[in-house]
């Protein structure tokens, strides 16, 4: 193999060591062809001719540069690029490439800029490809947005010219490895204990749950915190755009949705999957999140004693999720009337748990509110639990109290059937449950 390159470190300038990192890829990568493996073998593989081929250079770069390089290719070739250490990092959230030479991160719920950069549009371009192709997606000029799911389940977004002036965008929302329990949810003071009693209360009760909030609020991991209370036994169907959904019981049927054709031809939408799901003897339908004409299908279903089902709404306040589920449902080209589409939603939905994030980055559960029935021809609304913000603290940190507002709810003779008899002392104001963020 013939020498890249000047062989004297002295003479090598950041143009060079980059043309000699995308050599050591290139030499690498034919050795690759062909070659079945796991992911294991892969990157002890990958190392392993990286020293073959690095020795044939006859270039002599100091250790800890040559290390540094070295993880940087079995990062290229093994996972994705520059941002493999970023996503490998356990106390980042997000990660969002703005272009090759701007990577931005989410940590500890701040946003902050990195170090890290791509060498090109074409690298960021080469690292969405190995993302989208298994799954069988695509990206080009053509169809240049794609949604797409990382083997951990982590989400990812990519955006690409000439939709992304400024070069290709990646946005991935990472998922912790380890699914967060109802207890590590207390601990970070997301919810009280009594908040936590009562919706175990309601899920294993059956009763139709609509979590709502923001984008990045949290609503996919409270979700899959609930879903964690359906009792093994029952067939659950999860409808998602890209799976996420992390459920633990053994009787799950995962589906997701699919993309067109490139002529136009062959996509599966979610509300395809919700209808489809109907004949599959569902016990709990969990969608992802409802974002179009499939709010009228979930509504169907939730009053067609497709009991218990969960779903995930953008709205900013349960009030808001009314509307939102409103306008959904007329997305769906049925000339409806709004009182029956509210007649609808109001008989369907049992229980809004509002999801917020902070200010301070928080994510809490702000509100968990009943949906009582129709009074006139208005959706009649009752909060069960509330958070009451009481002002700010040290590093802008929110201080606040979540507490029971004193009303029990119309359901709870349904409750009790399923064996909750929840005390007086969860629904009092001014029972413990303070979580004021110091």
């Amino acid at each position: 193999m013939a020498t890249p390159i000047a062989t004297n470190f002295t003479q090598l300038t950041s143009s060079d060591l980059l043309k000699f990192k995308r050599y050591l890829v290139d030499a690498v990568s034919r050795s690759l062809e062909g070659e079945t493996m796991t992911i294991g073998n892969r990157a002890e593989f990958i190392s392993s001719r990286l020293s073959e081929a690095y020795v044939q250079t006859k270039v002599n770069l100091p250790k800890d540069l040559r290390t540094q390089i070295f993880n940087d290719i079995i990062d290229e070739l093994s996972g994705l690029g520059p941002i493999q250490p970023l996503l490998d990092d356990p106390d980042i959230s997000e990660v969002m490439v703005n272009g090759p030479k701007k990577v931005f991160v989410e940590k500890n719920g701040k946003l902050a800029k990195s170090p890290v950069a791509f060498d090109d549009d074409n690298h960021v371009l080469r690292i969405i490809d190995r993302i989208v192709l298994p799954l069988g997606r695509r990206i080009d000029a053509d169809s240049p947005t794609v949604d797409a799911r990382l083997p951990d389940g982590s989400r990812v977004n990519a955006v690409i010219p000439p939709v992304a002036i400024d070069g290709p965008s990646i946005t991935i929302r990472k998922f912790k490895k380890d699914k967060l329990t109802i207890q590590q949810l207390i601990n970070l003071e997301s919810l009280t204990p009594h908040m936590a009693e009562f919706i175990r209360a309601c899920v294993v009760a059956r009763l139709n749950v609509v979590i709502s909030g923001g984008t990045g609020s949290g609503k996919t991991t409270l979700l899959n915190v609930l879903s964690g209370y359906i009792p093994e036994g029952e067939r659950i169907v999860t409808i998602e755009d890209a799976a996420e959904l992390q459920l633990q019981q053994d009787h799950v049927m995962r589906m997701e949705t699919k993309t067109a054709n490139t002529d136009g031809t062959g996509a599966v939408t979610i509300r395809d999957l919700v209808r489809n799901s109907l004949r599959m003897r569902p016990d709990r339908i969990v969608v992802g999140e409802v974002r179009a004409g499939e709010a009228l299908d979930m509504l169907q279903a939730m009053n067609t004693g497709h009991d218990g089902s969960l779903t995930t709404v953008h709205a900013n306040s349960p009030r808001d999720a009314i509307s939102r589920i409103e306008t959904l449902v007329l997305m769906a080209g049925m000339d409806l009337p709004l009182k029956v589409v509210r007649q609808q939603i109001s008989s369907a939905v049992d229980l809004i748990i509002q999801q917020t994030r902070l200010k301070d980055g928080a994510r809490k559960v702000t509100a968990i509110t009943e949906v009582v029935g129709m009074e006139g021809d208005t959706v009649v609304l009752t909060d069960i639990f509330k958070f009451e913000q009481t002002g700010t603290g040290p590093e802008n940190k929110i201080l606040g109290d979540l507490k029971p507002t004193g009303i029990r709810p119309i359901f709870s003779p349904r409750l009790e059937v399923a064996g909750f008899k929840l005390g007086a002392e969860i629904f009092m104001p001014g029972t413990p449950g303070r979580t004021q963020r110091r």
